[in-house]
């Protein structure tokens, strides 16, 4: 069968095509009951409404830029997944930019391909508020602090730290060290203040944290840092993974003589060696959000004067 249209979805909805119109373009103008059938009927039939003709009728092109400056992290390629997802519940395409040659030069290649807005993601998000953009160009930002013209959606990374942090000490810690994340990281710079906010309500005071790059071979390069360490908080689930090897092939027994806690809970976290403690982000919701609140800038909708924080939660396994 050719191409479903509209005259054959309002045939099967015993409706005019008309109603079949409204109900593509939301209006408002077609009751719940009515709406269901048409919805139905496309189901059925396979219907997808022309994207071009939909532009010309809206004057938006229903799709949205997604910028990153690589999908080489686990956060990131999560993202970008959740996202499309997300995107495409709401009947928006999703296209990609690498911020290889800076986010404004992303930005510029985004409008000449005429997407309704755009979304930037976690390390690029650094780069936003000194970087011109094209009038216009509607924006979420994840994972940044604040921005006055535009929103910003991102995980309770501080949070979740102090959960991370108070665990270790509630097992009788005195002490937590820290493998933080890169230094113009907005999410490594937040994990880092929820730890030493919370060794300083319990009177510790915080050493200074390792620095790594996310990856696990920065963890295993950490781990002679930690040699006298009982306890160690790490960014993300990647380092804590390079950490516990070297502290294995030390002779150091987890969680016996060394505890290690992570951060995101990866697909493979509950599979390390022992499975890893860890903090959880929620990938999808973190998407829903930034997606969310995209969309309904582009509709119309007010934007969100505040930052949207979306929740982690500890998830205690055998590391710690």
């Amino acid at each position: 069968m050719g191409r479903v249209s509209m005259a054959m979805v309002a045939a099967r909805a015993g409706v005019s095509g008309q109603t079949v119109s409204r109900v593509v373009n939301d209006s408002p103008r077609v009751d719940p009951a009515t709406r269901a059938r048409v919805e139905k009927a496309m189901a059925e039939l396979g219907y997808r409404p022309h994207r071009a003709a939909r532009a010309l009728r809206t004057g938006r092109s229903q799709t949205i830029g997604l910028v990153v400056t690589t999908l080489a992290t686990v956060g990131n390629s999560r993202m970008l997944q959740a996202t499309a997802e997300a995107a495409a519940e709401r009947g928006y395409a999703l296209t990609l930019v690498t911020a290889s040659s800076g986010v404004a030069d992303a930005f510029e290649r985004l409008a000449e391909q005429e997407v309704d807005g755009a979304i930037v993601l976690n390390e690029a998000s650094a780069q936003v508020s000194g970087a011109d953009r094209p009038p216009g160009l509607r924006l979420v930002v994840v994972d940044a602090a604040s921005g006055s013209d535009y929103a910003v959606v991102h995980s309770d990374h501080a949070g979740g730290a102090a959960a991370a942090t108070a665990h270790l000490l509630s097992r009788g810690h005195g002490l937590v060290h820290h493998l933080a994340g890169p230094a113009d990281s907005f999410a490594a710079a937040e994990r880092e203040r929820g730890w030493r906010e919370t060794l300083a309500a319990h009177g510790v005071d915080a050493p200074d944290p390792v620095r790594g790059d996310w990856s696990a071979e920065a963890g295993y390069r950490a781990g002679r840092e930690f040699a006298a360490a009982s306890a160690v908080f790490c960014a993300n689930d990647q380092m804590a993974l390079g950490l516990m090897r070297a502290l294995a092939e030390s002779g150091r027994r987890i969680p016996d003589e060394v505890a290690v806690v992570g951060f995101d809970d990866v697909p493979d976290a509950a599979n390390y060696r022992p499975p890893l403690t860890t903090i959880r982000q929620d990938f999808a919701a973190l998407a829903q959000r930034a997606v969310g609140t995209l969309v309904a800038e582009i509709e119309g909708a007010d934007a969100a004067s505040d930052a949207a924080v979306v929740p982690t939660n500890l998830v205690v396994r055998a590391s710690a």
